[in-house]
């Protein structure tokens, strides 16, 4: 698995296994296929409701701990913000049965977004987790929690697929040494993303799925993929992304599918910023 290297020296594979929308009676069979497939990037969030199935996964798998990379996310807390950010990490390492992450990620830019990423920075100091960044935050949050805080994240985690290709923002990111992640790699087949026919094309021509295309331009850009899957042999295929590279004209081909736009919600949306700031987990 190739890797790329974080702000503080931390090594993170270039791809790995979400477990995003998997129900909580399947990601256990689903991560120990992924990590049998090879997957060693595990991602997951205390809003999924599947950490503790991740963990019997990675407890039962014999892989030693030195061989995962184990990200999951922090929801927004209540006040005090930054006593119940180390109580929330806490919990989740508890259900995930780990003494420490390889990366920490706060999942929303809302609430007391300082009061928590303080935490978070107490955390990455005890070495509890060892890279901790955020995720959906746009630009101008992003570079605001940089400039007003000690430690700058390390990820930020974002929606990113061929119809919004976030290249500037990758940009931006690059220049203040924060990697770029995507969330929503195949945006779950919306604009007919499988039935593409620049994509199906360029698949022909290397005897690859589109999935595969997706991934492997995800990857040459730089960009941590995390695709999904419940079957082993979508995991297999979807790992299987190394052994050919897109040529220029192709990259160029496929940012003309861009549209510039979320194909799920905006985080500027009040609607949206209602709903998930006043969303809380019953854990």
């Amino acid at each position: 698995m190739r890797t790329v290297t974080l702000n503080n020296g931390v090594e993170m594979p270039l791809l790995g296994f979400g477990v995003y929308q998997i129900p909580a009676e399947d990601t256990e069979r689903a991560v120990s296929e992924a990590l049998a497939a090879g997957y060693r990037l595990l991602d997951t969030a205390a809003a999924y409701g599947n950490e503790e199935a991740v963990g019997r996964a990675i407890g039962s798998s014999g892989i030693p701990r030195d061989d995962l990379f184990v990200t999951t996310k922090l929801w927004v807390q209540d006040a005090p913000a930054q006593d119940n950010t180390h109580r929330a990490f806490e919990t989740s390492l508890a259900k995930l049965g780990l003494d420490h992450l390889d990366l920490y990620l706060m999942h929303q830019p809302f609430g007391d977004v300082y009061g928590q990423w303080r935490a978070m920075e107490d955390i990455h100091r005890e070495r509890r987790a060892r890279a901790i960044g955020v995720a959906n935050f746009y630009p101008d949050r992003l570079v605001d929690l940089i400039v007003n805080n000690e430690i700058t994240p390390q990820v930020n985690q974002i929606e990113t697929h061929p119809f919004f290709q976030r290249a500037a923002y990758q940009d931006l990111m690059r220049e203040h040494g924060v990697r770029i992640q995507s969330w929503g790699g195949f945006a779950e087949g919306r604009n007919d993303l499988f039935g593409n026919p620049l994509l199906a094309g360029i698949g022909e021509e290397y005897g690859k799925s589109v999935a595969q295309v997706v991934l492997r331009w995800l990857t040459q850009r730089g960009v941590v993929a995390i695709p999904k899957s419940v079957r082993a042999e979508r995991m297999a295929e979807n790992i299987d992304v190394f052994d050919f590279r897109l040529t220029d004209e192709q990259m160029a081909r496929i940012a003309t599918l861009d549209t510039g736009g979320s194909l799920f919600f905006d985080h500027h949306d009040p609607e949206i910023v209602t709903w998930l700031a006043k969303r809380r987990l019953d854990a």
